[in-house]
């Protein structure tokens, strides 16, 4: 059964084997784990909507924004992807209110074994899910801070030694670095400035993650919704926000939050 509305992030839930959900209209209208290993369709029906105020537009900014939203919103503000430059905790921010709902709040800094080990910042009540999304397939939190701008600023020091960045690439063939997360954990805490000591995990608890893949490829190709607009084929995977068809393709549902899509088995 098939079904149409705008497109955003798979909802997940974690468990022996993370599970899915289509989100159309933020409403999760299937469960989309169950339909791997079945035929399955996406379409484009050449609208985009703006997730944030709902104006239909041509193309998105940051996954999914309009142009005035993507430069007024405080979902979309620059400290978003740059945690060092908020100023919730000092009662600034593009909206006051929502900074101190969502970024003066509890923050962790954490590593994610996606391909390689990389360092991230989110907040405390979006664990798993960050994980998740983001495909790791091991984790484990370095710190725990008050603010998001603390976190962001033990991020940078930590960048010293690690990247910041997923390599979707062997996230999505499972190409594994076997590093010893809790060892790397433990070493990282070490290296942190004094002033942060007091913020590191006492133990570096590592959490493992596996997702609905029938196997691997070992290539992958991306597709776009905008060159096809039709995806029609058997679905064998799905890991961080990407599903896998066979024969290697692969998309990222993230990346068209706002578009208007049909969905469903067939």
């Amino acid at each position: 059964m098939e079904n149409t509305g705008v497109l955003r992030k798979m909802f997940v839930e974690d468990g022996d084997v993370i599970k899915y959900w289509m989100n159309l209209n933020k409403q999760p209208v299937f469960e989309m784990d169950t339909l791997v290993g079945k035929d399955f369709r996406l379409a484009w029906t050449g609208n985009i909507y703006c997730i944030n105020c709902g104006k239909s537009i041509q193309k998105t900014f940051g996954q999914g924004f309009c142009y005035q939203c993507f430069s007024e919103s405080p979902e979309a503000a620059p400290c978003i992807i740059r945690p060092e430059l908020c100023e919730a905790h000092l009662g600034k921010g593009r909206d006051v209110a929502y900074e101190e709902k969502n970024h003066n709040q509890p923050h962790y800094i954490y590593l994610a074994q996606t391909g390689g080990i990389k360092v991230g910042v989110t907040r405390t009540l979006q664990m798993p899910t960050r994980w998740i999304d983001q495909g790791a397939w091991r984790a484990s939190i370095i710190a725990e801070v008050p603010y998001r701008q603390m976190a962001g600023l033990i991020e940078i020091e930590l960048k010293q030694y690690l990247s910041d960045r997923t390599d979707w690439r062997k996230m999505l063939i499972d190409e594994r670095d076997e590093d010893d997360l809790s060892e790397v954990c433990n070493e990282l805490i070490s290296f942190l400035p004094k002033e942060y000591q007091q913020y590191g995990a006492k133990n570096c608890d590592v959490r493992e993650f596996k997702y609905p893949v029938i196997a691997y490829p070992k290539k992958i190709k991306s597709l776009k919704l905008e060159d096809r607009k039709e995806l029609i084929g058997e679905l064998v995977g799905i890991r961080g926000q990407y599903l896998y068809f066979k024969g290697g393709n692969v998309i990222n549902m993230r990346k068209y939050s706002g578009y208007e899509v049909t969905a469903g088995a067939i």
